[in-house]
């Protein structure tokens, strides 16, 4: 490809996409679909002003390696204790459940047993760029449905690397050598046993230098306070990282994915995720640009009712399969539809395994052209899908339009409040009674228009994004409370304020124990767990049904608190060691409790005394 063809090119697919995708977002249809639709307009089987897209595809992919690896920079352990249900539980029974079922849907049609596990494995993948991006436009990435949907597509990405070694084992005809590993690398030819010893060298490579070397050596850059060298180090990392994998065979996303595991830990870690998010939204655009220009119109053309057949089938096998797991799991009905219908196309990862699968023997070419055609326009539909079920189910379209930006007042705000849920409002109107100026970011959409028509003037965006934070004063402000609902996001934002706004005073809401020395970690200055001190009252509540006196309620409130503070100063240092945590809590709330028991059977005595005295 000249140098001429390729800005024709770029410019081209620029055009397209920055025409196309907010007539799409105009018409509620996201702008995922808007990028395919310009794909497929621009491709060469319509309008044909693009060429092959074999070079423009390998640049474009480059985007879902971006993807996976803030995808794994958001993979702490903390994260996947928390959410070992959802990935684990959630995430290997649905891929489970739908392989099942759309392979058994293949064995119905006639193929062969091997083709039906190779077809139902790979279609079981669902596409975790198409899902994010659209749960992230429609503000459902937190919560229920976001956090479902995550952990299945977590899961589903774990699960790439055992099948690039499973599916050939499927192959229908044998093969003189696989084609090098995991679809082709440096060591095609190479014995079998050095391709692994190569496979296991380069993720060793990767997980220890990642532990141990990338840490200085931003440390270092970072010294140098240059914004564009650290940013050029983090697209350095990653594209380091995907050339080892491809080198030797395996998925480059998936080298990706592997390296922001290791580096979530890092103290660079928001840095990473700050400086690499930009291109990743670019990258992303121009893959689904790729994809929709690859469809094969010609195929579809020739057996339309065929592939609209497959393409609606799988979607609806995929749906159902989803529905009926999620439920199992006690999701709700709703919630459970939705993560469905989020998830009922095929993936991104199943055009390289196709193509993978087929160079192995396991698909014919033919199989394999179907397969991809129906891939992708699944991907096509699959915003459609949303949101007509959006309309016509949930019928939340209008409520979910995004609010009012509010200007922020002139003057630095004394306090910035994030999250104004039922418990930052308490904390709020207490502040504002003294006279306090306070500046409230919400980052729920329905919240903001019910407090609203109560006459709140809350601002509406993510509290987390620096850019927002130093519009609301945080420059200047005295304090920030952090009271939104997301754990994860809450600790997200004490860590980023505390390094980029260290006069800040940081009050945290936590919501258990382990929550606030996770806050306490990460820069909290004072950590309030939200039901603690209700508990308490709620407690002393019951003791004067129970008939005991104001004074000797109060005062076992008191010593309870008294004593669970020392407790929670105690177990801090082994907080994160389940084992010892537990053992710990278990030895330290037997202590507690017996002193506590003997101090009230003191006080009990005394009264008794007292009244007979």
């Amino acid at each position: 490809m000249t140098a001429d063809s390729l800005l024709l090119q770029a410019l081209v697919y620029l055009a397209a996409g920055v025409i196309s995708v907010p007539i799409a977002k105009r018409l509620g249809l996201g702008s995922v679909l808007g990028y395919l639709i310009a794909g497929v307009i621009v491709g060469p089987f319509a309008l044909r002003l693009v060429g092959d897209q074999a070079d423009v595809m390998a640049f474009a992919e480059f985007g879902v390696v971006i993807l996976l690896f803030l995808i794994g920079l958001e993979v702490r352990p903390a994260l996947l204790w928390q959410m070992r249900n959802s990935i684990f539980g959630l995430g290997a029974v649905q891929m489970a459940a739908s392989a099942a079922a759309i392979g058994g849907c293949v064995l119905l049609m006639g193929l062969d047993w091997r083709v039906a596990a190779a077809l139902g494995l790979i279609l079981s993948l669902s596409s975790t760029a198409i899902v994010l991006q659209g749960l992230e436009e429609k503000g459902l990435r937190q919560g229920p449905v976001g956090q479902g949907a995550f952990g299945v597509l977590l899961f589903q990405d774990l699960a790439v690397i055992p099948l690039f070694a499973f599916l050939p084992l499927l192959a229908v005809a044998p093969v003189g050598h696989l084609e090098a590993g995991h679809g082709g690398g440096a060591l095609d030819g190479q014995p079998e046993w050095l391709r692994i010893l190569a496979t296991f060298g380069a993720v060793a490579v990767v997980v220890v230098g990642g532990r141990y070397l990338t840490r200085p050596l931003f440390r270092f850059i970072a010294a140098a306070r240059l914004r564009e060298i650290f940013t050029a180090s983090a697209l350095l990392l990653v594209v380091g990282v995907a050339a080892l994998m491809e080198l030797v065979g395996l998925s480059p996303a998936l080298g990706a994915f592997l390296a922001g595991v290791v580096l979530a830990e890092s103290e660079f870690r928001r840095e990473l995720e700050t400086d690499i998010e930009p291109f990743r939204g670019l990258l992303l655009g121009l893959f689904f640009i790729t994809v929709g220009a690859g469809l094969d119109l010609g195929l579809v053309a020739r057996a339309p009712v065929q592939i609209l057949s497959l393409t609606v089938g799988l979607m609806a096998v995929k749906f159902l399969a989803m529905w009926v797991v999620a439920r199992l799991f006690r999701r709700n009905q709703r919630d459970s539809a939705t993560i469905a219908v989020s998830l009922a196309q095929g993936g991104e990862f199943a055009f390289v395994l196709l193509g993978f699968v087929a160079a192995a023997g396991v698909l014919s070419q033919a199989t394999t052209g179907l397969a991809t055609a129906v891939v992708a326009l699944s991907m096509a539909l699959t915003p459609v899908a949303f949101a007509l079920y959006e309309r016509v189910v949930l019928d939340r379209a209008g409520a979910r339009a995004e609010p009012e930006h509010l200007p922020f007042d002139e003057g630095a705000p004394d306090i910035i409040v994030a999250g104004f849920g039922r418990f930052g409002q308490i904390a709020t109107r207490l502040l504002m009674a003294n006279d306090f100026k306070v500046t409230m970011l919400e980052s729920s959409i329905e919240q903001i228009d019910l407090i609203r028509r109560f006459g709140w003037r809350v601002h509406y965006g993510d509290a987390s994004r620096l850019d927002l934070l130093r519009a609301a004063g945080a420059d200047k402000a005295k304090m920030l409370l952090v009271a939104i609902d997301d754990p994860d996001k809450a600790v997200e934002l004490v860590k980023a304020a505390t390094e980029y706004f260290p006069h800040l005073t940081i009050v945290a809401r936590a919501f258990d124990r382990r929550h606030a020395y996770e806050l306490i970690k990460v820069g909290g200055d004072f950590v309030e767990r939200e039901t603690f001190e209700s508990a308490l009252a709620f407690g002393r509540k019951a003791l004067l049904g129970l008939g005991l006196s104001e004074r000797r309620a109060g005062h076992a409130v008191s010593l309870f608190r008294e004593h669970d503070q020392k407790l929670f100063d105690k177990l801090a240092p082994v907080a994160g060691e389940e084992e010892r945590y537990i053992m710990a809590t278990r030895d330290s709330r037997a202590t507690m409790e017996k002193l506590l028991r003997a101090e009230m059977q003191r006080m009990a005595a005394e009264e008794d005394d007292r009244s007979r005295g």
